[in-house]
C-alpha cells in the first residue's frame, strides 16, 4: 500500500532500520560497482594510509541509508532526489561480525505536488556518518 501525501506531515518518522556490513558485503558491493580501492577490502593498506581498519564504501553506506525510504514508500521511483556528505568512515573489522550501520528518518517538511523532503540520520557506532542526508520524494 502506497503512501498517501494526505496521510503524513512534518515530523512523521519512518521506520528505523539496522543495516549489517561485512567484509563479504565489501566484495559483493566492490564486484557489483566496479570500486575495488584496497581500502575496501586490504587491512595493511587501510591502515598504511592511516584509517582505522578496512571502511565501507561511502555510496555503499548512502544506498543502503535511502533504502529506509524506499521501504516506506514501497517504490524506489518515487525518490525524486537524494544527497548526502560523508562525515565519518565505516569500519570493517575481519572479526566474523562487521559493522551495523543505524538508520533513522523523519519527514521534514511537505513540498510542493505532493512531495515531501525526508531527513536520514545514519550512525556507527553512536556516530553520525552521513551528514545532511536528504530525500525528496513524491507520494500518492
Amino acid at each position: 500500500m502506497a503512501i498517501s501525501f494526505d496521510e503524513v506531515a512534518a515530523g512523521t518518522e519512518l521506520p528505523a532500520q539496522s543495516f549489517p556490513v561485512t567484509r563479504a558485503t565489501l566484495v559483493q558491493y566492490a564486484g557489483a560497482s566496479g570500486d575495488f580501492n584496497p581500502i575496501h577490502w586490504n587491512e595493511k593498506f587501510a591502515k598504511e594510509v592511516g584509517l582505522p581498519d578496512v571502511i565501507a564504501h561511502g555510496m555503499f553506506t548512502m544506498a543502503e541509508a535511502i533504502r529506509v525510504v524506499t521501504d516506506w514508500v514501497g517504490d524506489p521511483g518515487a525518490v525524486v532526489e537524494y544527497g548526502v556528505r560523508f562525515t565519518r568512515p565505516v569500519p570493517v573489522p575481519n572479526d566474523g561480525v562487521g559493522s551495523v550501520v543505524e538508520v533513522t528518518g523523519k519527514v521534514a517538511k511537505l513540498l510542493d505536488d505532493r512531495k515531501v523532503q525526508v531527513d536520514l540520520v545514519a550512525t556507527y557506532g553512536g556516530q553520525k556518518v552521513l551528514g545532511m542526508s536528504r530525500a525528496v520524494v513524491r507520494l500518492a
